[in-house]
C-alpha cells in the first residue's frame, strides 16, 4: 500500500509539469461540480416530494428516501475537488492568512503532497474494492422497497477522489509556480 501512495505522489508531481494540464483538469473538476449542483436540485425536489407525500397523502417511499441519501452523497463528494480548486478547503486560516505568499505556497505544496494525495489514494484504493465487492455480491438495499445496485453509489467515492487527485496536480503546479515567481 505504501508503494502505491509513493507511486501516486511521484506520478502526480511528474504529471504536474505537463504544459496546460491544469486547464483540462479544472474542466473535469467543474464538470463534476456541475453534477453536484444538479444532484442538489434533484435531491431538493425529492425531499419536497417526500414531505408532500407523507404529510398530505400519508405515503412515502423507502426508495425515494434512499435516493435522497444517494444524491446527498454526490453533492458532497463531487464538491470536494472544487473546494480544493478554489482554496476553500478546511484549514486553520487564523494562522494561514498572516503568512507571506512564499510560506503559503510551501504550506500548500506540503499539505497536498503529504496529506491530500496519500489520503485520496487510500480512499480510491478502498473505494474501488468497496464498489467492486458490492457489484460482485449484487448488493441491494436491506429495506423492503429499497434500491438495487448499491455499487453505483459506492463507486462515486472512488470517482470523487480520483478527481481530487487530479485537482491535486493543479494545486502542486500552482504552488510551484508561486514559488518560482516569488523568488
Amino acid at each position: 500500500m505504501i508503494w502505491l501512495i509513493i507511486g501516486v505522489i511521484i506520478g502526480v508531481i511528474v504529471f504536474s509539469f505537463i504544459p496546460k494540464i491544469d486547464l483540462y483538469i479544472e474542466k473535469i473538476t467543474k464538470f463534476f461540480m456541475s453534477i453536484s449542483i444538479i444532484s442538489l436540485f434533484i435531491m431538493t425536489g425529492l425531499v419536497f416530494y417526500e414531505i408532500v407525500a407523507r404529510k398530505l397523502f400519508h405515503g412515502g417511499s423507502i426508495a425515494i428516501q434512499e435516493l435522497q441519501w444517494h444524491f446527498y452523497d454526490l453533492v458532497f463528494l463531487f464538491s470536494i475537488a472544487y473546494a480544493l480548486m478554489h482554496d476553500k478547503h478546511v484549514r486553520v486560516d487564523i494562522f494561514y492568512q498572516k503568512f507571506n505568499p512564499k510560506t503559503k505556497a510551501i504550506i500548500q505544496l506540503v499539505t497536498v503532497i503529504f496529506f491530500v494525495l496519500p489520503l485520496s489514494t487510500i480512499i480510491v484504493y478502498a473505494g474501488i474494492s468497496f464498489a467492486y465487492d458490492s457489484f460482485i455480491r449484487g448488493e441491494i438495499s436491506p429495506d423492503p422497497g429499497g434500491l438495487c445496485c448499491r455499487w453505483i453509489i459506492k463507486s462515486s467515492l472512488a470517482i470523487a477522489f480520483i478527481v481530487v487527485i487530479l485537482q491535486s496536480v493543479v494545486e502542486i503546479k500552482k504552488a510551484f509556480y508561486k514559488l518560482k515567481v516569488i523568488k
